[in-house]
């Protein structure tokens, strides 16, 4: 018996060798992860019915208790037995593939027993089918839940399959003797060999898949983090500056030998191997880039003939080139360069694969907030462009009087008119104009309200010294004095006081323009700023126009806020962030 078990270890090492090899060979670690598949399951049926019949093969022949041979056996002796590692490959394989893959290596492996015993025993062809169904409704249940056995729950059920292969050993081996015999002088060690590989084989199998899921982590980990750093470059799309950028922060989270980026007709950035002849700027020379771009195709140069480089001394001798789309074209390439081609391996392939999914979605994303904020300022521009010089009219006429009265006055007030709309045609064009620019607009519209109604108004302006420069919507301070001197003061002739105050905080400024006037009442202070308010004196839509552009612009921190002063009249204030004209 002692023999046995020793020749049986070595059969039993070979199975487990076989299996160290199966699971360090992507190909096999890929049927493994998707052993749900139809086309998985055939192949772990092949794979374990080979292992099965190499058992049947290797087996140790056994006559009347005696160990006959250890020759490679294709036919046994008359009356002669074999003690094998069969069970151990059928219940490995029910426990991985399930039922369909358990019966049928059973039954293959069973049959060829059959056939090596020379067409008797035909009880090992039900026996091995038992076992691969029962070791196959195992495994479904642990595959439902996405797992495998446990190399201690494995080496279990391995012992209870080859205690089921010597129950049919006992019944159908000749007389009650003889198959006691048998089974006493094979029993224990193949029982407990079969358990100890199952317990190896599962060991091998969930160690290997459990490295692997823990290097997919860490690389989904590392791809999340440089997707994070890279987003902020796609968003500017491919330039120089940005491809530069991306390529830096690519090599080093992918370590390969070089990066570069082109877009469809230039190389934009190259870092490492390579940079001193891949230029920027150059077009785009290598033939195995010109058919990316031309297909939208991953392509994969594993020689520096593939490559294309004309270069004599280039040292990139590999190479992944990935497309970049964007709204489903082809927009540019991302190429990850080796130095040494045996690096490029199945791994470095699924990784370029989905940084350039992850990469186009960034350009994408981009491209998408880009022409959302083009459109942001067309809206701007548009509301912008809507603020009219209703007073227009009033100005002519107030000129065509002053004309014969006092011609110089006339002249001057032609100029302020002519700088007042100078300033709404510059103001439809631009988002943002300095606070200088837009205190001449409000200058140039008191000069023509004041020719109108002479010392009517007082308009005071309180504004930080160091303003100057500040960067403010165009016809902020405009509207706002426009509207109190419209609807604040009713028909009020004299002490009607407008305050324009501008105060620099942290990084805001406070803009605050209050008056004495009348007021506002309660139902439409609710709704001013937010609404058209219809009015005697106009269409009520230039606050809700400049309330829309103030948080199109600033979000809605900037919005208007309106407030009745205690000593009578209202006081808007809103905030803006202090950005300043370079």
């Amino acid at each position: 018996m002692f023999n046995l078990f020793i020749m049986m270890m070595e059969r039993v090492g070979l199975i487990i060798l076989l299996a160290y090899l199966l699971v360090n060979v992507s190909y096999f670690k890929i049927i493994l992860l998707n052993r749900g598949w139809l086309s998985s399951k055939f192949q772990l049926m092949a794979i374990f019915t080979l292992f099965a019949i190499i058992s049947n093969f290797t087996g140790v022949e056994i006559t009347e208790n005696k160990i006959i041979s250890t020759d490679f056996l294709t036919v046994l002796s008359d009356n002669a037995s074999i003690a094998n590692t069969r069970t151990l490959a059928i219940g490995v394989s029910g426990l991985i593939g399930g039922p369909v893959v358990g019966i049928g290596v059973g039954l293959l492996a069973g049959m060829h027993r059959v056939i090596q015993g020379g067409g008797t025993s035909l009880f090992y062809l039900f026996s091995s089918s038992l076992v691969g169904i029962f070791s196959g409704l195992v495994g479904d249940r642990f595959a439902r839940k996405n797992q495998f056995p446990s190399p201690i729950q494995a080496a279990g059920i391995g012992a209870l399959m080859e205690l089921v292969q010597m129950l049919f050993v006992f019944i159908f081996s000749g007389t009650f003797a003889e198959g006691w015999l048998l089974v006493k002088f094979i029993a224990f060690p193949m029982v407990l060999l079969n358990s100890i590989g199952t317990f190896i084989f599962l060991s091998i199998i969930t160690s290997t898949l459990k490295q692997e899921e823990q290097m997919r982590a860490v690389q989904t980990h590392d791809v999340l983090e440089l997707a994070a750093k890279t987003l902020p470059y796609f968003r500017e799309g491919l330039t120089e500056n940005s491809c530069r950028e991306v390529a830096k922060i690519i090599k080093k989270y992918t370590k390969v030998a070089a990066i570069s980026m082109t877009d469809t007709h230039q190389i934009l950035a190259h870092v490492g191997a390579g940079s001193d002849h891949h230029i920027p700027e150059l077009e785009v020379i290598t033939e195995l880039s010109r058919d990316v771009l031309k297909t939208g195709q991953l392509a994969i140069a594993k020689s520096k003939i593939q490559i294309g480089c004309s270069n004599p001394s280039c040292q990139l001798s590999a190479a992944i080139v990935i497309p970049l789309t964007s709204k489903k074209e082809v927009v540019g390439t991302l190429k990850m360069y080796f130095t040494d081609a045996t690096k490029l391996t199945h791994v470095e392939e699924q990784l370029a694969e989905g940084l350039g999914a992850i990469f186009s979605s960034q350009l994408e994303l981009g491209e998408a907030e880009i022409q959302s904020k083009l459109l942001k300022d067309a809206e701007i521009k548009s509301l912008q462009a809507q603020v009219n010089p209703h007073f227009f009219f009033n100005a002519m006429n107030t000129i065509s009087a002053l004309m014969r009265q006092n011609s110089e006055q006339a002249r001057i007030l032609l100029l302020q008119l002519s700088t007042y709309f100078r300033a709404n045609l510059q103001g439809a064009r631009q988002v943002l104009i300095p606070l200088t620019a837009e205190l001449k607009h409000v200058e140039a519209y008191l000069s023509l309200e004041q020719a109108r109604f002479p010392q009517r108004y007082q308009v005071n302006f309180k504004i930080d010294s160091d303003l100057d420069a500040l960067l403010l919507p165009p016809f902020l301070l405009q509207v706002l004095v426009e509207n109190a001197i419209r609807h604040a003061f009713g028909n009020r002739k004299v002490d009607n006081q407008i305050v324009v105050q501008l105060t620099k905080q942290v990084h805001t400024v406070a803009i605050e323009v209050r008056d004495n006037g009348i007021g506002i009442s309660p139902d439409r202070l609710e709704k001013i700023g937010k609404e058209a308010i219809e009015s005697e004196k106009g269409t009520g839509t230039a606050l809700d126009n400049l309330n829309k552009r103030l948080v199109g612009l600033f979000g809605s921190a900037s919005q208007l806020h309106f407030f009745q002063n205690e000593t009578g009249g209202t006081t808007v204030l809103l905030t803006i962030p202090i950005e300043e004209e370079r």
